[in-house]
C-alpha cells in the first residue's frame, strides 16, 4: 500500500502512524513564527508556541513539504516595533517562505506591512481587529483567527437568548489598545442595533492588575450586564477579582481565550464568552489534535493553540498543492475559496474579498461549581454558530460593515 504526500500529511494530522521518511537533498523550507511570549499576552503565546511546534513535527513526520523538511524559526514579537523588525529579519536574512502567528492586532499590522512589501505570506493566528480585514487589509495577509465581528455576533446570539440585550443596560471594560478599541466599536454597534443601552464604559491599561476601582464603579452603576472587552492576563485578573468582590451582575465577553479562564482558578470562571474553537469539539480530527497535544504537553489545547496549529497545516498544504513557496501563487490558492478541514464539524475557507477564514464559532457558558469535574472542562458550549442551515459568512462582517481594498 502506498500513500500520497497529502495522504501522509492527513495521516499525521489525525494521529495515525506515518512511515519513516528519508528526505532528499533539497534545501529545507523555512517558516517564521512570531508571537508574544512575554507580557500580558504571554500565557496565550505559550500555547501558540507549543501548538506550532507540534504541527511542524507532524508535517515533517509525514514527509515534509514536497519532500523538503520544514524548519520552524521562532521569535518573541513583544510589541509592534519588535514584531516588525523581526519579521523583516525573517524575510531578508533568514529567507523564510512565510510567517505565521501573532496575537496583538497592532503588531499584526506591522508584520503585514513588511510581508506585503516583501511579497511573503503571513497567516494571522490571534489578532482579532476588524480593521486588519478592512481599512488595514493587506494582500499577503490571511486570517485564521476570527475577526471581532464574528466573536460579537456569536456571543450576541447567546446573550439575546438569555434576554440580556434588548432594553438592558451594559457596562463595558475595554483593553486600551488597538484590539480593544476595535472590539468596543463592534460591540457597541451590535448592542445598539439590538436595543442595548450603554450604562458605562472604561478603558483598561494593558498593564493594569488591580481592577478594584472599576469594580466599585460597576457596583454603583448596577448594570444589567457587565461586558469584558479585555485581553490576555487582563481577563484572568478580572475574573478572579470579580469573584472576590462578590458582584452578582451577569458577565459576558466579546473576545476570549479558554486559557485565561483556566488561569483564573477553580470557581472563578463565570459568564458567557465566544471562542473560535474549544477542546470539547467532537469532530474526529479535533479530538485527534486534543489527544496529541495533551500527550505531549500534559494539558489540553485551547483556541490559540488551535489557531497556530491549523495555520501551519494550512500553509504546508498550500505549498504542497502549489508545489512551491511563491507568495503570489499561495495568495491565489487561498483566494480560490477551496474548502478544507479545520478541525471542526464543517470545513472552512478563506473569503476572497478580505482573506478572513470563514468558519464556525461557539458561545461557551461557565458551568455551576457543582457541575465542574476537573480543571479543564469548566464550561458548556453552544451548538456551532452559524447553524448548519446558514452560510458560514452569516457571522462575519459584511462589506458595508468592513470594506477592504487590498494594497
Amino acid at each position: 500500500m502506498t500513500l500520497s504526500r497529502r495522504g501522509l500529511m492527513a495521516a499525521s494530522a489525525i494521529g495515525l502512524a506515518a512511515p519513516s521518511i528519508s528526505y532528499g537533498q533539497s534545501e529545507a523550507i523555512r517558516i517564521g513564527h512570531l508571537t508574544p511570549r512575554t507580557g500580558f499576552l504571554g500565557p496565550l503565546g505559550e500555547y501558540a508556541v507549543q501548538a506550532v511546534q507540534l504541527a511542524a513535527e507532524e508535517i515533517n513526520a509525514a514527509g515534509g513539504i514536497n519532500g523538503r523538511r520544514l524548519d520552524l524559526l521562532m521569535e518573541d514579537s513583544v510589541n509592534p516595533q519588535t514584531g516588525s523588525a523581526k519579521a523583516e529579519r525573517f524575510v531578508q536574512r533568514d529567507k523564510v517562505a512565510a510567517i505565521v502567528g501573532e496575537i496583538n492586532s497592532a503588531t499584526a499590522l506591522a508584520i503585514a506591512q513588511v510581508v506585503n512589501r516583501e511579497r511573503v505570506l503571513f497567516l494571522n493566528t490571534g489578532a482579532n481587529s476588524d480593521a486588519l480585514r478592512g481599512a488595514d487589509c493587506q494582500r499577503f495577509m490571511f486570517h485564521v483567527e476570527g475577526q471581532n465581528s464574528m466573536y460579537v455576533k456569536t456571543v450576541g446570539r447567546a446573550l439575546m437568548e438569555q434576554g440580556l440585550v434588548r432594553g438592558k443596560k451594559f457596562y463595558a471594560l475595554t483593553a486600551d489598545y488597538a484590539f480593544g478599541h476595535d472590539l468596543l466599536r463592534v460591540a457597541k454597534r451590535f448592542m445598539a442595533e439590538n436595543g442595548g443601552i450603554v450604562g458605562g464604559e472604561d478603558l483598561i491599561p494593558t498593564d493594569l492588575s488591580d481592577f478594584s476601582p472599576f469594580l466599585l464603579k460597576i457596583r454603583q452603576a448596577r448594570p444589567d450586564l457587565v461586558v469584558a472587552n479585555l485581553a490576555g492576563a487582563q481577563i484572568t485578573n478580572f475574573l478572579k477579582q470579580y469573584s472576590e468582590f462578590g458582584l452578582q451582575f451577569p458577565v459576558a465577553g466579546f473576545g476570549f481565550d479558554t486559557a485565561l479562564a483556566w488561569g483564573a482558578g477553580q470557581g472563578n470562571f463565570l459568564g458567557t464568552w465566544p471562542v473560535m474553537w474549544h477542546h470539547l469539539i467532537q469532530a474526529p480530527n479535533a479530538q485527534a489534535f486534543v489527544r496529541a497535544f495533551t500527550a505531549k504537553y500534559n494539558r489540553p489545547p485551547e483556541n490559540q493553540a488551535w489557531g497556530d496549529y491549523i495555520a501551519l497545516k494550512l500553509m504546508a498544504r498550500a505549498m504542497t498543492e502549489t508545489r512551491g513557496t511563491d507568495g503570489m501563487k499561495i495568495v491565489e490558492y487561498f483566494e480560490g475559496e477551496g474548502r478544507t478541514d479545520i478541525l471542526k464539524s464543517r470545513e472552512g475557507y478563506f473569503r476572497k474579498r478580505d482573506h478572513q477564514l470563514m468558519q464556525e464559532a461557539y458561545a461557551i457558558t461557565a458551568l455551576p461549581a457543582r457541575e465542574v469535574r476537573n480543571r479543564w472542562d469548566i464550561f458548556r458550549a453552544s451548538a456551532a454558530v452559524p447553524a448548519a442551515n446558514e452560510p458560514l459568512d452569516a457571522i462575519a462582517a459584511t462589506a458595508e460593515e468592513n470594506a477592504c481594498t487590498f494594497r
